[in-house]
């Protein structure tokens, strides 16, 4: 079956010419994008609650923009400033700039992983005495405490923002050739605004293992999958399904 229409569970691209606007142009296909989750913070005391004092931390472990946000809202909230001399450890490079929005970069010790939380063990080997604080969504990938367990660290993980179900009803009767997960949480959405929801003919696109897992689990039939060798972008993998689908 031919695809014409696509709904993408996510916020739309800031930038102009991102990827899905090729496909667009290229495949003359309608993209629309819609956030299946979305991130609501924890107020400062809900942090209290949970024995997270801002003044007993040296280091600051960010794995995502969600947490530098939440991390400078809360200490805000709770009129803590920032020491000169605070530590930022970050996942990726795009975190490390994100950061920016707040510090002043070159005047702060930022130190940045390559892409996967893994991929910062040799950052945090050699700041072994460090007193780290995790800001986080109540959702979290088990390898990041099973990493900073590994390694003996001392660190408390606080809870500062958290994933919450968007409400979709107003999709309820509407229909698209394939819907686009990137998270376990996304499908959780879908199941929980349409818990009759029926594939048919949608066709499921979904990036990464866990989501892979999660569709597996809810059920559905996986039509289009990444990241792959050959498609490492769920945009490639977009591409080639489309291309292949539209010539018959």
């Amino acid at each position: 079956m031919k695809v014409k229409t696509i709904l993408v569970s996510q916020p739309e691209p800031k930038m102009e010419n991102s990827p899905y606007s090729r496909l667009i142009e290229k495949e003359k296909v309608k993209v629309d994008f819609r956030p299946f989750i979305h991130v609501e913070g924890v107020d400062a005391k809900g942090v209290r609650q949970q024995k997270i004092d801002l003044n007993n931390y040296t280091a600051i472990i960010m794995t995502s923009r969600n947490a530098v946000d939440h991390f400078f809202r809360i200490a805000e909230e709770m009129r803590y400033k920032v020491p000169d001399t605070m530590k930022y450890f970050c996942q990726s490079e795009a975190v490390a700039y994100y950061l920016q929005k707040y510090v002043v970069y070159r005047k702060r010790k930022i130190y940045v992983g390559k892409r996967m939380f893994a991929d910062m063990e040799p950052l945090f080997k050699k700041y072994p005495n460090e007193s780290f604080l995790l800001p986080s969504s109540d959702v979290l990938k088990p390898t990041v405490p099973a990493l900073l367990k590994k390694l003996k660290l001392k660190y408390d993980r606080g809870i500062f923002y958290k994933t919450v179900i968007s409400d979709l009803s107003d999709l309820r009767d509407v229909y698209y050739d394939i819907l686009v997960f990137f998270s376990p949480s996304g499908i959780e959405s879908l199941l929980k605004n349409f818990p009759d929801f029926e594939q048919n003919n949608t066709r499921i696109a979904v990036f990464g293992n866990s989501t892979v897992k999660a569709a597996n689990d809810a059920e559905l039939r996986i039509d289009i999958q990444a990241p792959t060798p050959e498609t490492p972008s769920m945009t490639m993998a977009l591409q080639k399904y489309i291309n292949e689908a539209n010539k018959k």
